[in-house]
C-alpha cells in the first residue's frame, strides 16, 4: 500500500495574504465587514430585495456582496452600509502591543 505524503503549511491568519494578494489586510477587513452585515441581515429575517432597499442597493449587488464579491465596494461604503443596518461604527487608533507593524481589525 502506497501512502502519499501530505505537506500541511500553518496559515497566517489571513488566506489573502496566503494566496500572495496585494493589499491582503484591506481584503480581509473588507471580508470581516461583509460578514457582520451578511449576519445582521439574516438576523433580521431580510429578503435580498428588502435588504437592497434598506442600503440602497440593487438585489443583484446584494447578492453579490453576500456571495462574497466585494471588490468594487471600498471601506467606507462597506462601514456606510452597516450604519444604514443600525449598527454604530467606531474607529479606535491606539499603539500596538508589540513592536510590530500596526493592523487592522474588527471587533464586533
Amino acid at each position: 500500500m502506497k501512502t502519499n505524503k501530505v505537506k500541511i503549511e500553518r496559515g497566517s491568519g489571513n488566506v489573502f495574504a496566503d494566496l500572495g494578494l496585494p493589499e491582503a489586510e484591506a481584503h480581509l477587513l473588507k471580508a470581516k465587514l461583509v460578514t457582520r452585515i451578511d449576519k445582521i441581515i439574516r438576523q433580521r429575517g431580510l429578503k435580498q430585495v428588502e435588504a437592497a432597499k434598506l442600503l440602497g442597493l440593487s438585489q443583484p449587488d446584494v447578492s453579490r456582496l453576500l456571495r462574497g464579491s466585494f471588490e468594487e465596494f471600498s471601506m467606507e461604503r462597506l462601514l456606510r452600509l452597516l450604519t444604514a443596518l443600525g449598527r454604530d461604527v467606531e474607529i479606535v487608533i491606539r499603539e500596538p502591543r508589540s513592536q510590530r507593524q500596526g493592523r487592522l481589525n474588527v471587533e464586533a
